[in-house]
């Protein structure tokens, strides 16, 4: 006999592109802002190769911009190919917040999105970031006065709250919805965590809960499968990549085609993730010069080719390079010594499906 149950969804079902305002979000997955890591070229690389359906920036800091710091003025390295793009800012005064958010929606920001998750001294210590869910008098003013200055939807980033003792997300999600808020990201960590232990996405789905506008969940989402279960279990309306995404924008990717048509995709061959650790190496090359760019990036070219043998010599060796003929010469000893490792993957793929 039939099961009389509803079946679940499928996640092509689940996963449908929802709206900001006027922004449609399509596939229905985000590009998280990180700081120090989604600069224009890794923006760059991600949109060509994964197509999130939003792409934040990193943070920017309200407060150099309002002192014409030219470090600041650098970040605004944006164009049209990533839009629709999401510009995050950081700040705790409300004037200044709102001065940069005229800013940068004159420069073409499809969305301002506030604040409120990252957990870092150097942030919270000024008030701003995290620090803004244990102050819910300036974080209401930040908010309102940020929807007052400008016409494009308005989003906040935020964690559960700053501890366990401490959850303040829903309340002010709440109160943010009432002064215009058109969305949220929900990491589901508090401050005091940071990036310790298991997101606990039962705090994504009481937000959702709580308001009407779109929420985002973000947190430990490593595969395809992990943003169905986010999906399911949350209600939310889509998924935000981080961390998962440096080193491998596949990542997003896989999730978007997988929300699409429900198949997953074989992995990038090894050759496709040296090429693309180059390209965004050279990338960032032209914007702030060779050595600043291989130093920069010491730490995320050897994530592309994260679990092929000799990856851990060739991150031994990139650690001191300082020019980016030597760390192709370090890649290719990787793709030589293992050549046709990346064909060895792809048989283990046709052979599992």
């Amino acid at each position: 006999m039939q099961s009389l149950l509803k079946q679940p969804n499928s996640i092509t079902d689940l996963a449908k592109p929802y709206r900001i305002g006027n922004v449609v979000i399509d596939p229905p997955l985000v590009l998280a802002p990180m700081a120090d890591v989604t600069n224009g070229p890794f923006r760059k690389v991600c949109k060509r190769i994964g197509r999130p359906g939003l792409i934040v920036t990193e943070q920017i800091s309200t407060m150099a911009l309002h002192y014409n710091s030219e470090r600041t003025w650098k970040m605004f390295d944006w164009n049209e190919e990533e839009f629709p793009l999401s510009v995050q800012l950081f700040g705790a005064d409300p004037y200044v917040m709102a001065e940069a958010a005229k800013i940068v929606v004159e420069r073409g920001a499809t969305i301002v999105d506030i604040n409120m998750g990252c957990w870092v001294p150097k942030v919270c210590k000024t008030g701003a970031g995290a620090a803004l869910l244990k102050d819910e008098r300036t974080a209401v003013r930040v908010v309102d006065a940020v929807v007052k200055a400008v016409d494009v939807p308005v989003t906040i980033k935020m964690r559960a709250g700053w501890d366990c003792s401490n959850l303040t997300s829903v309340p002010l999600a709440i109160e943010f919805e009432k002064l215009g808020a058109q969305a949220f990201a929900l990491h589901g960590r508090t401050a005091a965590q940071g990036y310790e232990g298991s997101a606990d996405w039962r705090w994504i789905r009481d937000i959702k809960e709580a308001v009407t506008v779109p929420v985002t969940g973000n947190g430990d989402v490593r595969s395809p499968y992990d943003a169905e279960r986010m999906m399911r279990e949350t209600g939310c309306n889509g998924v935000m990549v981080g961390r998962a995404a440096i080193g491998n924008p596949w990542i997003l990717r896989d999730i978007g085609h997988y929300m699409k048509t429900g198949d997953i995709l074989p992995p990038a061959s090894l050759e496709e993730r040296i090429e693309t650790a180059l390209e965004h190496l050279r990338s960032l090359a032209e914007n702030f010069g060779e050595d600043k760019a291989v130093r920069h990036l010491r730490g995320q070219v050897p994530i592309y080719v994260k679990g092929y043998r000799g990856a851990n010599e060739a991150r031994e060796k990139i650690v001191r390079a300082t020019t980016i003929d030597e760390v192709e010469e370090i890649l290719g000893m990787v793709k030589d010594f293992f050549g046709d490792h990346s064909q060895y993957l792809q048989n283990r793929y046709i052979a599992r499906n």
